[in-house]
């Protein structure tokens, strides 16, 4: 059955239509096969497209009792996340943007965060939650904090119903330990630590004795494949981007939507025409003048992100937008890409981290 957007928003908010230990899903797509998509978008919620502050009790208490009227929205996510869908509808001929949700915000906020959702143009297949109100009692306020063991159940339950070679692009933050949850997520479905180390590493993240029990069962459920392409982290905390280092190049640190809209560029999973779009939003309603997106496509540069022919692309098109001028020069000079793959640029010249880090030190920083 196909679904344009408009149809899913007006099919109204479902019962869950899963429950474990402490993971409520609710399903925007009940007769439409999640299947046939080959590349899906998970969006984490919290400081990721809303900007709130569920991880304090004073915070979640807030967040649940906000109108959806007063929400703010991370800057320029809404608008990105229409780029994409417009972007995918044109050259792939989507009638459905495969968007799903992973929020540790409560169930109870499923109808305001939905009613948000309308308001802003946005239609997610599916949207996960934490049954966090549970812990509002003083012997669990700590696990208002812990979100590996939830985020992890949730994942491996959308992942035992999607195609077995779907790639998934992952967006997060770094209060929530993003970086981390998908990272394991892909360790676990590809299997690259035994199933007794994978316990050991949970215990020690404090995952509980049940969460790890249903971790490993779903496990089971899933085929041997790493669907993680990529994962975008919003430093919304201030987190130093040369920290992620640890994950592999694949992990991209973000200050801002406009990064992450570069990058998508590159990867041709947007256009030049969207990026417009979503330049023209960032100045109009969240104030960016063109020295802060200048900023911001530098940093790309300087941390051996964007390529030389996806900087020259972008530079002309910057240019014929006047956010810089003619005579505008990077601080650095960008790198030719050594390996793209589909489009895809996986690889620049010179000495850098593996794109993808097998043996990631998950306890330890550095």
């Amino acid at each position: 059955m196909k679904y344009s957007p408009d149809e899913l928003r007006r099919s109204g908010p479902l019962k869950p239509t899963s429950e474990s230990i402490d993971v409520i899903c609710y399903s925007y797509c009940e007769d439409l096969d999640i299947t046939q998509f080959s590349e899906i978008y998970i969006w984490d919620l919290d400081k990721t497209y809303l900007d709130t502050k569920i991880d304090s009790l004073k915070g979640l208490l807030s967040t649940v009792f906000e109108k959806s009227l007063t929400k703010k929205n991370i800057p320029g996510a809404s608008g990105l996340l229409k780029s994409i869908s417009r972007y995918r509808k044109k050259h792939f001929e989507e009638d459905v943007f495969p968007l799903f949700f992973v929020s540790a915000s409560p169930p109870q906020m499923e109808s305001k965060i939905y009613e948000k959702f309308q308001l802003d143009g946005i239609a997610p297949l599916m949207m996960f939650y934490k049954d966090n109100l549970k812990n509002l009692v003083p012997s669990k306020f700590l696990f208002l904090k812990k979100q590996i063991g939830y985020k992890l159940q949730a994942l491996l339950q959308l992942r035992v119903q999607l195609d077995n070679e779907v790639k998934m692009i992952c967006f997060g933050d770094d209060s929530e330990s993003d970086a981390t949850v998908y990272s394991l997520f892909s360790d676990i479905c590809s299997r690259r630590m035994t199933q007794q180390a994978l316990i050991k590493l949970l215990d020690r993240f404090g995952v509980t004795n049940s969460q790890i029990d249903e971790i490993i069962r779903l496990q089971g459920l899933t085929p041997v494949q790493d669907p993680i392409d990529k994962i975008y982290i919003n430093l919304a905390t201030d987190t130093d981007p040369q920290y992620y280092i640890k994950y592999g190049r694949r992990c991209m640190a973000t200050y801002d939507s406009f990064q992450i809209a570069l990058d998508l560029v590159q990867d041709q999973r947007l256009s030049l025409e969207e990026l417009g779009h979503i330049i023209a939003e960032l100045k109009v309603k969240f104030g960016f003048t063109p020295y802060m997106l200048a900023k911001s496509f530098e940093d790309l540069v300087k941390r051996r992100i964007l390529g030389l022919a996806s900087y020259e692309m972008i530079l002309h098109y910057l240019i014929e937008q006047k956010i810089v001028s003619q005579s505008w020069k990077c601080q650095v000079q960008p790198l030719r890409e050594k390996r793209v793959e589909n489009g895809k640029v996986y690889e620049l010249e010179g000495i850098f981290e593996p794109w993808v880090q097998t043996d990631i030190d998950y306890l330890n920083e550095y």
